[in-house]
């Protein structure tokens, strides 16, 4: 054991170990120290390497958390770095651990904003070798994976590079056009739950990576997987789909062309799988007597081949007056619908506030409501589903759809793209749906009870799609 860590050990409360550092909490302070190590992917074998790795960690996290990384210091002849002690149990790999824990819905959405925010200030690459970073992953988790290739299996190790090594061949050119059209930039790298802290009900990205330019020039989509990835395979499905949406929601307000941003979501399932493959040859080398981090890689890597295992993409539409329960809906349905981590919804609500520059939350005026406006609102909406659907992921539609033609329009598309489509229309009575927009608070739709009612009731036989009818619960 080093002198500093030995130092720093006297009186701590807890030391954290990881497969690449010690942290050591004392007091109001935390201190992380690398060890000396080479995986390949980092090198950290001299003090010179981790003084250097310590320094870029610094800078880097200072984009997303300054008031947590504090500074450098040396300590018995190693660089430390220093930073504010958090409580722990504020991180999300923490909570999760907890039996029956269950994502907040409210945090999730600010996750989602955060981390779309993030990647749109984030540093666009132009160095050219970082459009091949894909293929440096592919062959660096085929590495690190081949080293335990007895103790995982050798036939679930052939049968995922195999599947891998296909998918990839198939993406290639347009894994490389990401490059191209600037969505490689500097990243976190390493956005898994263990790197993000729940501090006063916000969420904070912390712990990027530092040593290897190549694991953080990265596409903004693949830094999103890993977080994806990682709650779907704790089988937080839910909690997934709504962190993709909303990141999706706000990239689209952000990014020049919305449909790249949909587009990309092609390459969703590969970037999944090898942030999966990453997890198990990172497992694998943390070891253990108990054997619970290699149960733990094999189903990692058992993962990353069923994220390959595609389903059909299909086109779902949810229509009905305001405070009829189409977004409840949707959310509900998306997330068990198509392939991993669920259906995009494309929200009337949302792209109307969008096409017209206004927060989410804020309300528009008459004029963004002309019936020239909902065509253009209808349009771009289905526009956006073609390319998801092009994608391979599917897609519901959340719009009150209250007139024949964008009803019409969806089977159109479903018919024109090859996919499945079916339309779900619900229907309530007035005063449950007048009392049910006045419970909402901060909602995208600007509906009020008032609205709720005066609404003109649609003749469900005009209705070729599937009709519940329900009262409130």
């Amino acid at each position: 054991m080093s002198q500093v860590l030995l130092r720093l050990r006297e009186g701590a409360d807890r030391v954290i170990e990881t497969s690449c550092a010690n942290i050591i909490l004392k007091g109001d302070k935390a201190y992380k120290i690398k060890k000396s190590v080479d995986y390949g992917f980092l090198d950290f074998t001299t003090p010179e390497k981790r003084r250097a790795a310590l320094l870029r960690e610094l800078s880097f996290n200072q984009r997303m958390a300054a008031d947590i990384y504090l500074g450098i210091e040396d300590i018995a002849g190693e660089s430390v770095l220093v930073m504010r002690r958090f409580d722990t149990n504020g991180v999300l790999s923490e909570q999760a651990a907890e039996l029956g824990w269950t994502p907040d819905a409210g945090q999730m959405h600010a996750l989602g904003q955060l981390v779309a925010r993030f990647h749109g200030d984030a540093l666009v690459c132009r160095d050219i070798q970082h459009a091949s970073n894909t293929a440096y992953v592919l062959d660096s988790n085929r590495q690190n994976i081949n080293i335990f290739r007895q103790q995982l299996g050798a036939d679930l190790v052939d049968a995922y590079d195999e599947a891998v090594s296909v998918t990839y061949k198939k993406l290639e050119t347009k894994v490389r056009q990401r490059f191209d059209s600037g969505y490689i930039r500097h990243c976190h790298g390493d956005l898994h739950l263990g790197n993000i802290l729940i501090e006063h009900n916000k969420p904070v990205l912390f712990d990027c990576i530092e040593f290897n330019d190549r694991l953080s020039q990265i596409d903004v989509l693949y830094d999103l997987a890993f977080l994806l990835m990682d709650l779907w395979v704790r089988g937080h499905h839910a909690a997934a789909n709504q962190v993709m949406n909303i990141w999706l929601e706000e990239s689209a307000r952000r990014e020049k062309d919305p449909a790249q941003v949909y587009s990309g979501l092609e390459l969703l399932p590969l970037y999944m799988s090898m942030r999966a493959a990453v997890r198990c040859h990172v497992h694998a080398n943390s070891g253990g007597e108990d054997g619970d981090n290699m149960d733990k890689a094999r189903a990692y890597l058992q993962a990353a081949q069923a994220f390959l295992k595609l389903k059909p993409a299909e086109l779902q539409a949810v229509g009905g007056l305001s405070g009829s329960g189409k977004s409840t809906r949707a959310r509900s349905d998306a997330p068990q619908t198509g392939r991993a981590p669920g259906a995009v919804i494309l929200r009337s609500d949302e792209i109307r506030k969008r096409l017209w520059g206004c927060p989410a939350h804020d309300a528009l005026p008459g004029a963004a409501y002309a019936p020239e406006e909902s065509v253009r609102v209808y349009e771009h909406m289905f526009d956006l589903a073609q390319h998801v659907v092009r994608a391979g992921q599917s897609v519901i539609l959340d719009a009150t759809f209250r007139e024949a033609w964008p009803r019409e329009r969806c089977a159109e598309i479903a018919r024109i793209e090859h996919v499945a489509f079916s339309g779900l229309w619900l229907d309530l009575p007035a005063s449950v749906r007048a009392e049910r927009v006045g419970l909402r608070k901060g909602d995208v739709s600007d509906a009020t009870s008032d609205i709720a009612i005066q609404q003109q009731a649609v003749d469900p036989s005009q209705i070729s799609w599937r009709i519940e009818n329900a009262d409130a619960p």
